[in-house]
């Protein structure tokens, strides 16, 4: 009997399989992550189903009518190299439309997405590991405890993100387990951060901050928060040099890359502000 392959979009449970799909294959999700992620676009999470059975995922969230974010692109092992993963791609590109698409490749994968119209724009690095120095507050930094992200977080994150993305930071603020702060300097918002417990330790992203004072500032209160000398991941832009120094400062190494692509000109961000992406998944 010929076996039926279907695309459709997945179900809150198959999110949560993609979800376990990518710890699977070492980029450590978010205990929170699916929920978070598909409230952003419930209908970009698409399945690739063989006689009803999830065996290929990717999501394609359309932030706006520009701009959408490409990831969670995998095949389940026993089913790669026969098509079924390009098929859905090719379905999650439709999902698109003519908005600009933005994804973080793997190394594995840029050759291909380069083929697909994808265009290198910069390398983050994710720098993990116990943290064995704490950086202290600078002189003049206010740092807050918040579990919302109101206008004033979501209009600085907008020139740091090529759409308007409110929804998405009120729901990662208030997720369960996760512990954000807010920076001010002058009284004026200087920068956000947002810690989530993870497969393995904690992530830290987004983390935004006006320059590395801030950084550390924000930094200084957030980690002590999450446990002492806490297993750390943070994936720092590469262009972001004080992000870069800052991940070794706190005694983290390199475990892992991606490429920033996208498939026209990359959007322009003061990426000098960007100390930690919020995820590989979501941009």
């Amino acid at each position: 009997m010929a076996e039926t392959y279907e695309i459709a979009v997945m179900s809150e449970a198959d999110v949560a399989t993609a979800v376990a799909w990518a710890a699977a294959e070492g980029w450590n999700p978010g205990n929170r992550d699916a929920a978070s992620f598909s409230a952003v676009d419930p209908e970009g999470f698409l399945g690739g189903y063989l006689d009803g059975t999830l065996i290929t995922s990717i999501s394609v969230v359309n932030y706006d009518p520009h701009f959408a974010f490409l990831g969670f692109y995998i095949a389940h092992p026993d089913h790669r190299g026969q098509g079924y993963g390009y098929k859905l791609w090719q379905a999650g590109v439709r999902h698109a439309g003519d908005r600009l698409i933005g994804l973080d490749g793997v190394v594995a994968e840029q050759e291909n997405y380069k083929r697909s119209g994808f265009t290198f724009a910069y390398r983050n690095i994710r720098y993990g590991g116990t943290v064995s120095v704490v950086p202290s507050a600078a002189p003049g930094v206010e740092i807050r405890a918040v579990s919302n992200a109101g206008p004033e977080i979501a209009a600085l994150d907008r020139t740091l993100f090529p759409a308007g993305r409110a929804g998405f930071l009120e729901d990662w603020f208030a997720s369960d387990g996760h512990v954000a702060r807010t920076a001010y300097r002058d009284n004026a918002l200087a920068g956000y951060a947002v810690a989530r417990p993870c497969r393995s330790g904690w992530k830290i992203g987004p983390l935004v901050a006006a320059d590395r004072a801030v950084a550390e500032s924000l930094l200084a209160d957030l980690i002590p928060a999450i446990g002492s000398a806490p297993e750390i991941y943070l994936d720092t832009p590469e262009p972001n040099t004080e992000a870069v120094a800052l991940a070794g400062q706190l005694g983290l190494e390199p475990v892992f890359e991606t490429a920033r692509m996208y498939t026209g000109p990359a959007p322009a961000l003061d990426i000098a502000r960007i100390f930690g992406v919020t995820t590989f998944e979501l941009g």
